[in-house]
């Protein structure tokens, strides 16, 4: 990774040959791996013509490169970089460090790494105060992150904390290999103790900040056991899902499309109930009640499999202990 800082008035141009962490990887993306920039900012050189491969200007975000190419870019003072503060005051839970991995419980509230809207203050402006070595693994702008949990939900994390690892790590993923349990609180009762919700995901054509089950959409794959039912003062079901595939939004969106939402999950529709039950306000639940329980993963030194898990945070308990089954 290299980052380019522009002076006023000045450009900069960066070469670099493109590695095999970059072989097969969209342009928009490598562009912001290589330039030390932003997504956003990436696809804006990209769209303006300031991104070369192999000498000929490219302007299709899509590309995908591969190895041994070479990728130029010129960084100009109307795209700035920006850099990354290491924010002490940032609180999460650390569960695990080694010098290749570090394992975190997140925080209901905390977003992931800085985007639109959360400058700063997020989970990776805490970790830079924290373990300052992982400005130099994966990308700029979330150095260390290789899987995400929405804003408002809950539990563990696992973060590169050495090059060699976020490769390994996001090697992992690729190949699903590993295993993410989460716990979750959906509305009404499902028939079937268990099950498999298969349905590819994709943007919301009518919302695009919303993802939605889409046919065009990229395959995506959760399985569910029910731990619990539950008849007042609502109609709800406690839920074990575990991910085979990492989709934005995956259960959420997964659990909506089989008319059973997460409760509190204003985005995908968990306000619609029937006549006689209560609504998430009336039971005191301020945010989609999804918790990421477990996390097991191959280490990527020993290559053994390491296992984690968190316990319902006390938000979550509280709800639980307002419910009553059959």
């Amino acid at each position: 990774m290299r980052q380019a800082e522009v002076k006023s008035g000045k450009s900069v141009v960066i070469d670099e040959v493109v590695g095999v962490d970059l072989h097969g990887s969209r342009l928009d993306r490598a562009v912001a791996v290589v330039g030390g920039v932003s997504r956003s900012v990436a696809t804006k050189l990209v769209d303006s013509g300031a991104v070369l491969v192999n000498g000929e200007i490219v302007t299709l975000r899509t590309k995908l490169l591969f190895a041994q190419q070479q990728l130029s870019i010129k960084i100009t003072e109307k795209f700035p970089t920006a850099k990354l503060v290491a924010d002490s005051a940032v609180e999460f839970a650390v569960v695990h460090d080694d010098d290749d991995v570090i394992v975190i419980d997140k925080p209901s509230g905390l977003v992931v790494h800085p985007g639109a809207g959360h400058p700063d203050k997020t989970l990776v402006n805490g970790l830079l105060a924290r373990y300052p070595e992982i400005s130099a693994v994966g990308e700029p702008f979330r150095p260390g992150i290789v899987h995400r949990l929405d804003r408002g939900t809950s539990g563990l994390m696992v973060i590169a904390r050495s090059v060699h690892a976020y490769r390994h790590l996001t090697a992992q993923l690729h190949s699903r290999g590993p295993k993410r349990v989460y716990t979750t609180l959906v509305l009404g009762s499902l028939k079937a103790d268990s099950g498999v919700i298969e349905a590819p995901i994709g943007r919301s054509n009518k919302n695009p900040t919303r993802m939605a089950v889409q046919q065009k959409g990229k395959p995506a794959v959760t399985h569910y056991r029910v731990c619990c039912r539950y008849t007042n003062p609502l109609s709800a079901t406690l839920l074990s899902c575990r991910l085979e595939t990492g989709r934005t939004h995956q259960i959420r969106v997964h659990l909506q499309a089989i008319s059973h939402p997460v409760l509190g999950d204003d985005t995908y529709s968990s306000s619609r109930y029937d006549d006689n039950s209560a609504s998430t306000t009336e039971l005191g639940l301020h945010r989609p009640f999804l918790h990421a329980a477990a996390l097991t993963f191959r280490h990527p030194v020993s290559e053994q499999q390491v296992h984690f898990e968190s316990e319902l945070p006390a938000d979550l308990k509280e709800i639980l202990s307002r419910l009553q089954t059959p």
